[in-house]
């Protein structure tokens, strides 16, 4: 069966993106409001549970669809065609579900917990590390909230930044800074009555993800919710395999193929009274559709090419860093340019807020400030590629 997209290559994996695509289809027209007043979109994330698009990462024996990493790219793509901010919001919970069911890092019984909680009561969850002195969690740094033991569990105390999806969430994941070890706690968060969301998110793009401040003021937590330690200084971290977190790039290019899809729809339909016909006959229209389409096709090449290997090559996975990274940076700053080009392409309406594309340009620069950051990715190769000629 002939499939409408390069990268569907199979009936179930048609199946994800028509229902991804009905709904972008649905959140498409609310995305300006949410936009516009820096809102959290309750009512996408409803739409979405009730899709049963949460649990698609979940294990299959804890009752969810046990999606594979490409298939996950899919649907955020054609997700983020209709909203960015949404997309963005669920590409992190739905990835770090997978993270934890392909590596089996907690354990087992608070996992299926979690799961049955995601399948059975809708919850969410996601990650939060970044803190105002250290800045993102991958360059390192010893995070200033910090864990205190007591005779039942650990006191949290702190605050955390870039909590996308904090309004929703009743569980998150925080890193601590062991009181008297050099040590860094990772531990799971119930939301209580000493947890606080100061709603700092005021953004020029993806303004509708929630991402506020967490303030936590002693949080009790029970002692079997710290779920892993790290030495400070192991860079534990860097050693991690994170294909999940292929859902950034996956974001920015769905954003980027909506603008790329106006603004040839636009181009098809515009005839101004100057020429015989739609610009899209213009040579140097044509030209930069092209230049859409090489910016746009290079992109998902290497994003599906990469999660495909990821799915199909489990052992090699932590071997994959670079070509990850390289996924992102393709694909974050691609989207800037098919962004760009699209609102060339029509114009100066392309500034009008009555039209989607101002708020896709503000949207995709977000990409480059979410990890692994465009300087890490190109000093990665480098060293890399030094090292290859070292033996």
């Amino acid at each position: 069966m002939a499939y409408n997209d390069y990268f569907i290559r199979n009936e179930h994996e048609a199946n994800y993106v028509a229902l991804a695509a009905k709904l972008a289809e649905k959140i498409a027209p609310r995305a300006s409001r949410y936009d516009e007043k820096a809102a959290f979109p309750f009512e996408n994330f409803q739409d979405i549970k009730e899709a049963g698009l949460i649990k698609v990462t979940v294990p299959n024996e804890y009752g969810g669809d046990g999606a594979s990493l490409y298939e996950m790219v899919l649907i955020l793509e054609q997700l983020a065609k209709g909203d960015g901010s949404t997309a963005l919001g669920l590409g992190w919970h739905i990835g770090f579900i997978l993270s934890l069911r392909e590596s089996r890092s907690w354990p087992e019984s608070l996992f299926e917990k979690m799961c049955w909680e995601i399948v059975g009561n809708g919850e969410m969850l996601n990650s939060f590390a970044s803190e105002p002195a250290t800045g993102s969690p991958t360059r390192g740094g010893m995070p200033g909230t910090t864990a205190e033991k007591t005779a039942s569990g650990w006191l949290i105390t702190g605050r955390k930044t870039f909590s996308t999806l904090s309004p929703i969430l009743n569980y998150f994941i925080v890193t601590a800074s062991i009181v008297g070890e050099k040590k860094i706690g990772r531990f799971l968060v119930k939301k209580s009555d000493r947890v606080h969301i100061e709603e700092t998110w005021n953004t020029l793009g993806m303004r509708a993800t929630g991402s506020h401040d967490v303030i936590l003021e002693q949080v009790e937590v029970s002692e079997s919710s710290l779920i892993g330690v790290d030495e400070v200084g192991s860079n534990k971290h860097i050693q991690q395999d994170l294909g999940w977190m292929l859902h950034i790039p996956a974001c920015y290019i769905g954003i980027a193929h909506a603008a790329r899809d106006y603004a040839i729809q636009f181009a098809n339909n515009y005839r101004p009274n100057s020429l015989p016909g739609p610009i899209s006959e213009v040579p140097h229209i044509q030209e930069k559709i092209g230049k859409m389409e090489v910016e746009l096709k290079t992109a998902r090449m290497l994003l599906y090419s990469v999660a495909d290997r990821w799915d199909q090559n489990p052992e090699e996975r932590l071997h994959l860093k670079s070509e990850l990274g390289l996924a992102k940076y393709v694909a974050t700053n691609s989207a800037l340019t098919i962004v760009d080009i699209a609102m060339r392409i029509v114009g100066g309406g392309s500034l009008s807020k009555t039209l989607p594309l101002e708020r896709m340009y503000r949207d995709v620069r977000a990409g480059l400030h979410n990890p692994p950051m465009d300087d890490a990715v190109v000093n990665g190769l480098a060293k890399a590629a030094i090292a290859s000629f070292s033996h």
